[in-house]
């Protein structure tokens, strides 16, 4: 080694951690941008994240090797990189050469700090596409300049624009293949503006790129001298979104994830900052309860803050001993949330069984879940026209407007108020999936103005005078089962009993109650849950309520079980054959439903779904009408219906 080398080592050795001090101190100071890349199939979403790592030098030796050998045998670039191979890390994207999955990507360049989620193309993957919107504050859609502005493209900037996203890229890949024609860009920019203005999107940038190629996405480039913009990365690290200034601006807000009480001498109230500023001192308001009291210190892990703001995770002590759970929301005491148990909301169905109102699921808001009806879907969204369409169901990736009944009131805020009251997902309440995500826009009027009428003379006095417990015997199966026949001689027996009763019979109640309602699935929902409000009303009056329905689905039926107190629902399975009801047919309903005359008929092409754990099985072939009346009166004598 030379003198001068060795002098120089030293010096070397110690400009190493001022530099990497330096790097620190700008890494810490950068501020971050999430940002979603979507659009319709094969536009080249994947290539783009991959050129952006590729190019910034962000992509290690070994990473790259790997790259080039699978671009050879599994990319769509044998002879050169596969830059979506980068992206697309699950097996079954590889082999279909698709994205599937979100794929979250992160990175830091000089001047930002970026998380990037790329999102899946296919209509069959919208929902996954929706996972990415909710977490980003930018858009960029990438559309092919071969084949323009798509139906997935606007499905994708639609949702996006639903979960609070306003500012967009355009990003019109794919420019080598069209020569680099300014025409071609400039046709494509004027469509898609025309499209976010309908949106309301405040901020549209567009630019032409070729993401295999390079131009425009790290650098500007001479192939295309006509853009006289900078290039998309640029274009990234220098952009301001204001998607924060809501939650900092906003008053307190703090839905309540955890009581944190770790010993006797320490109660605190933990979770993260939705909206708003609090310091010690501050008045607060517990919701639902109302009650309010004082924060006393406000505690982080590094220890405790003078103040805390949106987005921090912190714990607060109270002044006063006030009843505080998971799912509450603590509020500014001075400008408390709003609270409501019905709502409008816009809805994004991600369920393969379709939406249909009157089914119950389960509604999680920020910490919150309660059980939910969708009471009313006023309208379905046209995603790639923006036309509102009559719709009484809404099917997988469906959008649409829809009026929601909550089991209580809860804080909410809109969504373009407040992301984290506003939002939420619907959950099947069986599977516990994920079934619908949406956004709420306000409350409905009536939700305010009515409130419960507590009577003198309720349920307990009225079925006290008839000597009975009310309840509801829900007789299901298959038309010509015998429902209609063994609840005809059970109200017999039970007159002669001297007890009150009233039997509502599936086609009696068809010729008033429910004469608008058909055959469809959405329609058959809907005329059980009359049923079962009419049973309960019913059961208020104190009455024994018999129901020879053929309620063909479980979800309804645990819908009406759910209306009713613990006890009161009484579930008949009339089990008989489907030949044997073929057999009896006396309607000879069968027979034209085997001759296609009548459509969406039960037990023939539409589903008949027997309960799982009735209370009663009645055994039509083992048991004639009468022993099937006497097996429900044992079961209500033991059950101390009959007193």
């Amino acid at each position: 080694m030379s003198d001068a080398a060795a002098q120089a080592m030293p010096q070397a050795r110690s400009e190493q951690p001022a530099r990497l001090v330096d790097q620190l101190r700008r890494q810490a100071t950068q501020t971050a941008l999430r940002f979603l890349t979507c659009g319709s199939v094969d536009d080249g979403k994947s290539t783009l994240i991959g050129r952006l790592l590729y190019d910034a030098k962000l992509v290690f030796e070994d990473q790259l090797a790997a790259l080039k050998a699978d671009s050879k045998t599994q990319g769509s670039q044998p002879d050169g990189i596969d830059f979506a191979l980068l992206v697309d890390g699950l097996a079954a994207e590889r082999e279909q050469g698709i994205t599937i999955d979100v794929a979250y990507r992160h990175f830091t360049t000089d001047r930002r700090k970026f998380m990037v989620a790329d999102a899946p193309g296919h209509e069959q993957y919208t929902r996954n596409m929706a996972t990415g919107a909710s977490n980003c504050e930018l858009a960029v859609i990438l559309v092919d300049a071969r084949k323009g502005v798509l139906t997935q493209t606007k499905r994708h900037s639609y949702i996006a624009s639903l979960f609070g996203i306003r500012h967009f890229v355009l990003a019109v890949n794919k420019m080598d293949l069209v020569g680099y024609e300014e025409a071609v860009f400039a046709d494509i920019e004027a469509a898609y503006r025309n499209f976010a203005e309908q949106l309301g999107a405040p901020s549209v940038t567009a630019f032409p790129i070729s993401a295999l190629k390079g131009d425009n996405v790290t650098a500007v480039s001479a192939a295309m001298p006509w853009h006289k913009g900078p290039s998309l990365l640029h274009y990234l690290e220098e952009v301001e979104v204001e998607v924060a200034e809501a939650a900092d601006d906003g008053p307190f807000r703090l839905p309540v994830q955890w009581v944190n009480r770790p010993n006797s001498d320490f109660r605190g109230f933990s979770g993260t900052i939705a909206s708003g500023t609090v310091y010690p001192g501050d008045r607060i308001v517990a919701l639902p309860s109302g009650r309010e009291s004082e924060v006393e210190l406000v505690h982080a892990f590094a220890g405790d803050l003078p103040s805390a703001g949106p987005g921090q995770a912190v714990t607060l002590t109270l002044a006063d001993e006030i009843d505080v759970s998971r799912g509450d929301v603590l509020c500014a005491a001075q400008q408390p949330a709003p609270m409501s148990d019905q709502l409008e909301a816009h809805l994004l169905w991600m369920s393969e069984d379709a939406l249909i109102p009157g089914r119950q699921y389960r509604l999680k808001c920020a910490t919150r879940t309660v059980n939910c009806v969708v009471t009313e879907l006023k309208h379905a969204i046209n995603a790639n026209t923006l036309e509102h369409r009559a719709a009484k169901k809404l099917e997988l990736n469906g959008i649409g407007v829809a009026n929601l009944a909550l089991s209580e009131r809860i804080a909410f805020e809109p969504f373009a108020q407040n992301p984290t009251l506003g939002g939420f997902i619907l959950i099947d309440r069986r599977s516990n999936a994920t079934v619908g995500v949406g956004t709420f826009d306000f409350s409905l009027r009536r939700a305010d103005n009515l409130v419960w009428q507590t009577l003198t003379v309720d349920k307990t006095h009225r079925a006290a005078l008839k000597h009975q417990r009310p309840c509801v015997v829900w007789l299901t199966g298959l038309s010509g089962s015998g429902k209609s026949t063994i609840a005809n001689l059970l109200e017999s027996r039970l007159h002669d009993l001297h007890r009150h009763t009233y039997t509502l019979d599936g086609d009696n109640i068809r010729h008033g109650l429910t004469r608008d309602l058909g055959f469809t699935e959405a329609d058959r929902v809907e005329n059980v849950r009359r049923i079962g409000e009419t049973a309960k009303l019913m059961v208020d009056a104190g009455l024994i309520v018999i129901v020879a329905f053929i309620s063909p689905y479980r979800s309804d039926r645990r819908m009406v079980r759910s209306l009713l107190e613990q006890g009161e629902f009484v579930e008949a399975f009339v089990k008989t054959p489907l030949a044997v009801c073929e057999t009896r047919d006396p309607k000879g309903l069968y027979k034209k439903a085997r001759a296609g005359e009548i459509p969406n008929f039960t037990g023939i092409d539409a589903e008949y779904q027997p309960p799982e754990q009735p209370e009663l099985t009645l055994d039509t072939l083992a048991m004639n009408a009468e022993q099937c009346v006497e097996k429900v009166l044992d079961y209500l004598r033991k059950k101390e219906v009959l007193a």
